[in-house]
């Protein structure tokens, strides 16, 4: 058997390591399991490619889902654990004052945000925004082999230009009030806005315990129409996010339609797995 080592820090605490050790473990039970070797489309309702068997039955894709969904939840859960506090300040439009003391844990920012090539199902590269994996705390409109995740891109009115578009949609997330159906009290940062590219990145942050969620919208030449903005909302920390994404992106295709863009939100009908998993207590 090949052994795994895992360099630590010296400066680690004695609870900080056994949060670590706890975290690969976890990590270790997924990469043993049988769930790891289900593909992205099993786990989310399709069949397994290559399989052996064509006519494997719906109650053993259901299983091997929930084996999935219990392993990753595991990992998550372990990642949160490990997760260091972080005592910096909350956004600067955050609501209360009242949490300041409390440790952050903000969760590290994903280093392949923005557009970049994508490899689908099927191995095909593409250009998308990040996958969301198999958690249910993301959305993306780009990754079209994922239902659980997918919604529709947004589409602005006729008569802007692209430039004017992202210009709108600057100032309508800017717009974004913090705490709006008690979600995003820590507040937000626009991080980057690029109109001439078709590129705006906000950070939104969890008013207790300062988890960070990613907010993407972009123009992908090509890709859903020449008036087409692709839109991806993710946690960083943890399994589930409680509807906080939902919420947020409902929130703000509601501010565009007001402007006339055709801007869909999160459809609870059609994101069923998301609503009951979220629903967990």
């Amino acid at each position: 058997e090949d052994l795994i080592v895992v360099k630590t820090n010296p400066h680690h605490s004695p609870i900080q390591l056994s949060k670590m050790q706890i975290y690969y473990s976890a990590i270790v039970t997924l990469l043993l399991s049988d769930s790891f070797d289900v593909t992205r489309g099993l786990a989310f309702g399709g069949t397994q490619r290559n399989s052996a068997t064509d006519d494997r039955s719906a109650a053993t894709a259901c299983n091997r889902r929930t084996m999935l969904t219990t392993a990753v939840r595991t990992v998550a859960s372990a990642a949160t654990l490990l997760t260091l506090p972080d005592y910096s300040e909350a956004f600067e439009n955050k609501i209360s004052n009242k949490y300041d003391d409390r440790p952050k844990r903000k969760g590290p920012q994903p280093q392949d945000l923005g557009v970049s090539k994508r490899k689908d199902m099927d191995g095909e590269m593409y250009q998308g925004l990040k996958q969301c994996g198999a958690a249910p705390n993301c959305f993306s409109s780009t990754d079209l082999d994922d239902p659980d995740h997918l919604i529709p891109a947004w589409k602005w009115p006729s008569g802007l230009t692209k430039k004017d578009a992202f210009e709108q949609l600057a100032k309508t997330v800017k717009a974004y009030v913090p705490g709006q159906k008690d979600i995003d009290g820590g507040g937000f940062k626009v991080m980057t806005v690029d109109t001439d590219k078709g590129y705006i990145y906000v950070q939104f942050e969890a008013l207790k315990n300062g988890y960070i969620d990613d907010f993407e919208l972009a123009y992908i030449d090509g890709l859903g129409g020449g008036d087409s903005v692709q839109v991806r909302s993710s946690s960083r920390v943890g399994y589930l996010d409680f509807g906080v994404n939902a919420k947020r992106i409902n929130f703000i295709a509601k501010a565009l339609r007001a402007e006339g863009w055709k801007a869909e939100g999160v459809d609870p009908s059609t994101h069923e797995f998301y609503v009951m998993e979220n629903s967990r207590q």
